[in-house]
């Protein structure tokens, strides 16, 4: 009887004791700040209007790599010459939720804006959910002065080609809401045509989507973890690769109301 009524009373204090556990690492349970791109494509578009000269830092694959992320951070907190930030994904290594947390955590850091793209790391287990929760959608769009940017999940192997990825919808809407102040058009994704992820079966006709556009000036891409600078389609239309932050460098964009644009890479 003595050793029944124990059991009964440590099953009890499991049940009820829940909070001294540590959630699955994928369940999802999001604490803090949510909707990032949101708010802070707000806060670029704010800052950055009625700008003729725009100058944004590109960067990406943070995956494990937190040390090298707040390093990035410090580093670029002691500028007072960037606009903004674009991360090209890759923000977590496993699609664990405490990834996204800890890597947002120190993003938020940063003096400036960001936004975050969805990475094929992210989509593992359920990061997609975590990233929509956290982030926001994985197809978006903002203007910063005269220039649209529009980011793009290009990860179609991560879903199966179950999916439009890339979306075509996505991007007819977005030529359809063209407005005559966008100047420029830059676009961002996480892997670029050619790559294992991406579905090479269209990758003529999304170059072809793109280049319809205004004014294109170049695509920026992650995933390969290397800086690259490549003309894909023999048309003109450069694709400019960031490397993983372990690599302690990142990309600096400057847009020049002349129509014209520069870059460095930027070692730390």
């Amino acid at each position: 009887m003595p050793k029944i009524t124990l059991l009964t009373s440590l099953l009890c204090c499991l049940l009820v004791s829940c909070d001294m556990f540590d959630y699955h690492p994928y369940d999802g349970k999001i604490t803090g700040e949510r909707n990032i791109n949101e708010k802070n494509i707000k806060r670029i578009e704010a800052a950055c209007l009625n700008k003729d000269t725009i100058r944004f830092a590109v960067m990406g694959d943070t995956q494990r790599w937190y040390d090298e992320t707040q390093e990035f951070v410090n580093t670029l907190n002691k500028r007072n010459d960037i606009d903004f930030v674009i991360h090209l994904g890759d923000i977590t290594d496993f699609g664990l939720t405490k990834e996204f947390l800890w890597m947002r955590d120190i993003m938020n850091k940063l003096y400036v804006p960001y936004v975050v793209l969805l990475g094929n790391h992210d989509c593992l287990a359920n990061g997609q959910d975590v990233f929509r929760s956290v982030f926001g959608n994985e197809n978006f769009s903002f203007t910063a002065g005269t220039a649209k940017f529009i980011c793009m999940n290009t990860n179609a192997l991560e879903f199966d080609y179950s999916h439009p990825v890339p979306d075509f919808n996505f991007l007819q809407q977005q030529f359809n809401q063209e407005d005559p102040k966008h100047k420029k058009t830059i676009f961002a994704m996480h892997v670029q045509p050619g790559s294992e992820q991406f579905n090479n079966n269209v990758d003529w006709v999304f170059q072809d989507a793109l280049k319809r556009f205004p004014n294109v000036q170049f695509c920026i891409n992650g995933h390969d973890h290397r800086i690259t600078a490549k003309d894909l389609f023999n048309d003109g239309l450069m694709y400019y690769g960031s490397t993983s932050i372990n690599k302690k460098s990142y990309l600096i964009f400057t847009l020049t109301p002349d129509n014209r644009y520069s870059y460095e890479v930027v070692y730390f």
